[in-house]
């Protein structure tokens, strides 16, 4: 029976890169994922964009690929990754000029477009957030991207175009796993509904990397998994009838076992009976994980519920400014003197006459976790030192460094013994969601290739 290897060389935009050379150099992979956006990954990218129309996507692309081009084109690996972020066609033209530069010829990029919606946003100004209510044109003076998450089909067209690096925008993050298996597979979901559901548990395990090979699961002296600092990410071998192997590289830090799996398994999702992505509901509540030698989970018992009507868009939106200060008490009595400066900084606030739309005071070490209704009964005696935090959301700069600047003062000001000081302020940008016909976007594919290669 055939089996197709894949491995997950990235779970996030600043992911570690020693562990995909290390999958790359010793995995004996067919193919290696990146997955590199979380959700307001791609506004940021167009804020890049929006100053130069050469950025846009991830910013370590570079970085990454100087180490996997070469150990792509020497072990046949075919990579498939959303580091295109908001300019996928910028970060194929960066690959190829990476590759002439490392004598890597030969090879064909792919990159994969059409999520990107932002120029016909007019027409779904009346459609409701999904997490507040509002109407899309309540916020339509601040918006600054908009990306409808793609499944599979763009990937798995340059796959069968014999793409050896496919770049995309926003897919949804299974979606990277998927195309390669639909295209090894031929799987449909009208007529292989169960194996396309493994195909999205396949995507689910490795969207995040380091997660399922014990990174999100170690606790000490509870939970061990041994040798985090050299943590191996995982590989699937995955099966044609759809059951698969979840596995590492033998040597490499880290543990896959039962209890990994499901942990990443569980990992948001809303309802395990139905998980919506582009390509398919996919529903995990019969999903069967069995130990199947070291480090070795075999996977079983994933289905589907047929395709999403809609798609979900993530909006990216101007919201606010935040300022921010912090200074450190410690010693005897010092969680009444941080709370004493808390109090101190909220009551200048008011007196200065800030325009604060919310505020919040921690005590880093006592409560900035819990807040107070629950750290007040973990804590067992008085801390030994406590950091103050203060931050507060503003509708401009001005105030936001006045806020920055008042908890600086508490330097001179009182309580005594305050120490090591330090303020911030930062424009945020923030993303909501609306859903719209999945019929309203298409993929696009556009390709490139390397010196010694031909279309």
């Amino acid at each position: 029976m055939k089996t197709i290897r894949i491995g997950s060389g990235a779970g996030y935009a600043g992911d570690r890169i020693e562990p995909a050379v290390e999958l790359m150099e010793k995995g004996n992979l067919d193919y290696i994922i990146f997955e590199c956006l979380a959700e307001r990954t791609v506004a940021l990218g167009q804020k890049d964009k929006q100053s130069n129309p050469e950025l846009g996507y991830n910013q370590r692309l570079k970085e990454r690929m100087v180490k996997i081009l070469p150990l792509a084109q020497k072990n046949h690996i075919r990579v498939v990754t959303n580091m295109g972020a908001a300019n996928p066609k910028a970060a194929a033209e960066e690959i190829c000029g990476l590759a002439r530069e490392l004598g890597v010829g030969g090879l064909r990029i792919a990159c994969v477009t059409g999520d990107d919606i932002g120029d016909r946003l007019n027409r779904y100004a009346e459609h409701d957030i999904l997490e507040n209510g509002k109407k899309l044109k309540d916020i339509q003076d601040s918006l600054i991207s908009a990306n409808a998450y793609m499944g599979a089909e763009g990937i798995i067209e340059a796959l069968a175009r014999d793409a050896d690096i496919v770049v995309t925008g926003r897919v949804s993050d299974p979606a990277l796993t998927i195309g390669p298996l639909v295209h090894e597979f031929g799987w449909t979901l009208e007529e292989c509904p169960d194996q396309m559901g493994q195909a999205v548990l396949a995507g689910h395990l490795l969207e995040c990397a380091g997660q399922v090979t014990g990174g999100y699961y170690a606790d000490p002296g509870y939970k061990e998994v041994p040798d985090l600092d050299r943590l191996g990410f995982p590989l699937l071998e995955v099966s044609e009838d759809g059951s698969f192997i979840v596995t590492k590289v033998e040597g490499s830090g880290g543990l896959v076992c039962v209890d990994t799996c499901k942990e990443q398994t569980i990992y948001e999702i809303h309802n395990p009976k139905a998980y919506m992505t582009p390509d398919a509901i996919a529903d995990f509540s019969q999903v069967r994980y069995e130990q199947a030698g070291n480090n070795r989970v075999r996977a079983a018992g994933a289905a589907t519920h047929g395709k999403p009507e809609n798609l979900k868009v993530t909006i990216g939106y101007q919201d606010c400014f935040i300022g921010e200060g912090e200074i450190s008490y410690g010693g005897k009595n010092c969680l009444e003197r941080a709370k004493m400066a808390g109090k101190i900084v909220e009551s200048r606030f008011q007196q200065m006459g800030l325009a604060i739309e919310e505020l919040r005071i921690d005590y880093i070490g006592y409560n900035s976790l819990y807040l107070s209704a629950i750290s007040d009964q973990l804590t067992q005696s008085e801390p030994a030192e406590v950091r103050l935090h203060v931050s507060a959301r503003t509708q401009d700069a001005q105030t936001a460094c006045a806020v920055a600047d008042e908890v600086e003062t508490l330097y001179t000001n009182g309580p005594a013994g305050g120490g090591g000081a330090r303020k911030y302020v930062e424009e945020v940008f923030s993303v909501c969601s609306i859903f719209i016909p999945r019929e309203d976007v298409h993929a696009e594919v556009t390709y490139m290739v390397t010196e010694g290669g031909s279309l």
